[in-house]
């Protein structure tokens, strides 16, 4: 648990120690490795998109999302120009996922994974090939594989005993022989938060791999006539900046690959190696070259499956937060501002954690650039904070910001695309924000503001 930097000081007087070091030389600068593709200042205003982050806020209110679908549709192509044609892509839903989203993936020829039946819908909604799709989900219920596979999705990963009795059943009963993937744990420990490390062994995902759970679930779906093994996957955390873990990962899961085919006399073709890596949130971050990345997984793969006299099989990827995050700024009007003297400075904002729970629950760091206007100002210290009855209500922890900040100012905080309005909330009734596509100097609503009466709507009270 983190501690409040407060700590055992209370009464002495709290450390005026930060994690950020000395300010930068030039508060109005843009780390392009973090802000949006073609993100600038133009006349001092932060524009994204072509947009100028003052008239977006005249236009659709605030707080706002600001998604460059330049930058989020290079990224599709990045990963495929990166991996190669022989590399199934699947754009992993949960980071965001709207229909437009949906038809971006389409269109720059990526497949599409989603983790629930809403996921699903918005998929099929959006007119996207079902045999594209790869279903998810730790409790995925008889009626969500049912929809799965009615649907014709192309693969479902499989993540627990229970599920492969469920999804033969309605195989069985729709006539078809439904593909799927067997979740491995491969028992590797992610350098990332405990919450988004998913390959250890305490946690909820998938099939020991260590306790022979793996192999007796590949047995029994190799039993059933309505499912046809076609792979394993293995997918070991989040934000994740090397491929040590993903290396690890691929000696045990390929040796599972060679243990089925000398006990069960079968070659699996295909290996899911998920999602996971990283992005830049500040300028202390330096995720991988994307590139180098697909070399050293795909050298990694082929250099175990030549160990184990396997064929190297086809492999898929779940990039999700490396394509949607960078291109999504969001933007905040400042609120309230309390000097706390001798600690730092407090900017209240009109959000918080209802649009991005990501700082509260894996003290996640961002970048926050004052964009309504440059200032020559000296540095200030400061918490941005959100408006919610939570003293955990944090959106930036630590910033440097102009001391001419006033109420009315509009910050950006970078890097925002991915988990923030998917997991987004009402709390304290407070309407999640929209989701507004920026491009050529335009904006167009992917996601409207909800309102109050949307949600006086829900309550029928």
């Amino acid at each position: 648990m983190r501690a409040h930097p407060a700590g055992a000081l209370h009464g002495d007087g709290v450390s005026t120690a930060h994690p950020l070091g000395p300010p930068p030389a030039d508060l109005n600068a843009l780390d392009t490795r973090i802000w949006p593709i073609g993100a600038e200042r133009r006349d001092g205003v932060l524009h994204v998109g072509g947009v100028d982050v003052r008239s977006a806020v005249d236009e659709h209110g605030s707080p706002a999302l600001l998604c460059t679908e330049a930058d989020f549709r290079a990224r599709c192509r990045e990963h495929r120009s990166a991996f190669g044609s022989d590399t199934d892509i699947y754009y992993a839903g949960k980071a965001f996922l709207c229909r437009a989203v949906a038809r971006w993936v389409d269109e720059e020829g990526l497949s599409l994974d989603v983790a629930t039946g809403g996921e699903l819908a918005i998929a099929l909604a959006a007119g996207f090939p079902p045999d594209r799709i790869l279903v998810h989900g730790n409790n995925k219920s008889p009626a969500e594989l049912t929809a799965a596979v009615d649907a014709g999705v192309g693969r479902i990963v499989i993540d627990s005993d229970m599920e492969i009795a469920r999804l033969a059943t309605a195989a069985e009963k729709a006539g078809v022989r439904q593909k799927v993937y067997v979740r491995v744990t491969v028992g590797v420990e992610a350098h990332t938060h405990e919450f988004i490390a998913t390959a250890h062994e305490d946690q909820k995902f998938g099939f020991s791999l260590s306790s022979g759970a793996a192999l007796e679930a590949v047995r029994r779906v190799l039993m059933l006539p309505s499912l046809e093994l076609v792979g394993l996957h293995s997918h070991i955390g989040s934000q994740i900046f090397d491929t040590a873990g993903f290396e690890v990962a691929a000696h045990r899961v390929v040796g599972l690959l060679a243990t089925i085919r000398d006990a069960l006399d079968v070659t699996l073709p295909e290996l899911d190696l998920g999602g996971g890596l990283g992005i830049a949130y500040t300028s202390a971050d330096d995720p991988a070259d994307l590139t180098e990345t697909a070399k050293q997984l795909r050298s990694i793969v082929e250099r175990e499956c030549t160990a184990a006299a396997l064929p190297v099989p086809r492999m898929a990827v779940e990039p999700g937060r490396a394509i949607a995050g960078p291109g999504t700024v969001t933007v905040y009007e400042v609120g309230t501002i309390k000097d706390v003297d001798g600690i730092r400075t407090y900017v209240s904002v009109d959000g918080g954690m209802s649009d991005n729970i990501r700082t509260a629950l894996y003290d996640a760091d961002y970048t926050v650039v004052l964009a309504s206007r440059a200032s020559d100002a000296e540095p200030m210290l400061c918490r941005v904070v959100g408006k919610h009855c939570e003293a955990g209500d944090i959106v930036v922890r630590d910033a440097w910001l102009p001391a001419d900040l006033a109420p009315g100012d509009l910050l950006a905080v970078a890097a925002t695309g991915a988990y923030c309005r998917s997991m987004a909330s009402n709390y304290n009734t407070v309407p999640r924000p929209p989701v507004i596509a920026v491009g050529e100097g335009a904006t167009r609503v992917l996601v409207r503001r909800e309102s109050l009466d949307d949600l006086f709507a829900l309550d029928v009270s």
